[in-house]
């Protein structure tokens, strides 16, 4: 954790498993940001295959999302990068695709997300079934 300066900073592990995921982080999010006020908070993914995104869940989103993934990104053999599982290529451009980040305002402690908004984790990394998320608060 880093807690020198105006940012103030936590790594969350969090186990996705061997099967593509959406993982909601948003209860992680507002536990973090509870009493501090006003500021932005920061979602950041520090790994190369994997991504946050804001999406509904609970109501078929999270599928569709990665139902979508996969025919955008199939698992075959047309990638360069070739190493790991069959396909691990389309990994490597999910990325520029989900964003590894995402801010989002904070007022009075509490995230000001949409009324179906939920931030999760988007990971179809099936080699890699724990993954580190870096929260940050900005206070202002």
């Amino acid at each position: 954790d880093v807690g020198e300066g105006p940012v103030d900073s936590i790594e969350l592990t969090i186990r996705t498993g061997e099967e593509p995921a959406v993982v909601d982080l948003t209860g992680e999010v507002a536990v973090f940001c509870r009493d501090r006020g006003d500021g932005l908070v920061s979602v950041f993914v520090p790994h190369a295959t994997a991504g946050v995104a804001l999406v509904e869940t609970g109501a078929g989103s999270d599928d569709d999302l990665l139902a979508t993934l996969d025919r955008l990104l199939p698992r075959d053999d047309r990638w360069g990068h070739r190493h790991g599982s069959p396909g691990h290529g389309a990994d490597h451009v999910l990325p520029a695709l989900v964003t590894p980040s995402l801010t989002v305002p904070v007022l009075r402690g509490h995230p000001t997300l949409g009324t179906w908004q939920s931030i999760v984790l988007v990971d179809t990394n099936v080699d890699n079934p724990t993954r580190t998320v870096r929260l940050s608060f900005l206070p202002g």
